[in-house]
């Protein structure tokens, strides 16, 4: 399974820490920052990214939210559903079937805890993780014309999966997957 799919399916409960001022440039030119590591753990690897979109927060958060982008956002995606709660109150939690492939079917159950427009964080609850744990952050740009995506997540697979080959992994596919949100988040807004 493309890790781009998991790393759209979380991020950890600490606030991430966004971008260095060094990576403005990248992020005004419409690049991805990414780093990646191995966490202290021994277990899961952490990703931290950033990526700027031309269109307000309130846009982007319809789109990350909405079940039926998920399909857009995450190509091997066979069923997305809410189980529990209401984003309205603040909370969900949904359950991603993900196509088998070279890795198998999987079935990640996460709870996200939100503030409107501006945070999404989640943790995994059940399936076939062993870890997952992150956050989105959403700040306005420009005026509220524009928004920088800061992601931080904590993954692990229930394989055994050395933590370099996961933090390589996460490092290489997270700026697709933030790509994705961009151009899907652009072309919602243009029709």
């Amino acid at each position: 399974m493309p890790i781009a799919l998991l790393l759209l399916l979380a991020a950890p409960a600490a606030q991430a820490a966004g971008p260095p001022a060094s990576a403005e440039g990248l992020l005004g030119k419409g690049g991805v920052w990414v780093i990646s590591s191995p966490d202290p753990d021994k277990v899961s690897a952490r990703v931290q990214a950033a990526i700027d979109i031309p269109v307000s927060p309130e846009k982007v958060w319809r789109t990350m939210t909405d079940c039926k982008n998920s399909y857009k956002l995450i190509t091997n995606l066979k069923s997305c559903k809410i189980v529990q709660g209401d984003m309205a109150k603040g909370w969900d939690v949904r359950e991603h079937v993900t196509k088998g492939g070279l890795v198998p079917s999987m079935r990640i159950v996460f709870r996200s805890d939100y503030t409107a427009y501006t945070v999404i964080r989640f943790k995994l609850v059940e399936g076939d993780l062993k870890v997952e744990q992150g956050e989105w952050r959403l700040i306005s740009l420009r005026n509220g014309t524009a928004t920088r995506v800061v992601y931080d997540n904590r993954l692990a697979l229930n394989l055994p999966v050395p933590q370099d080959l996961l933090a390589n992994g996460l490092k290489k596919s997270t700026p697709k997957a933030l790509t994705n949100l961009r151009d899907l988040c652009v072309a919602q807004a243009k029709g």
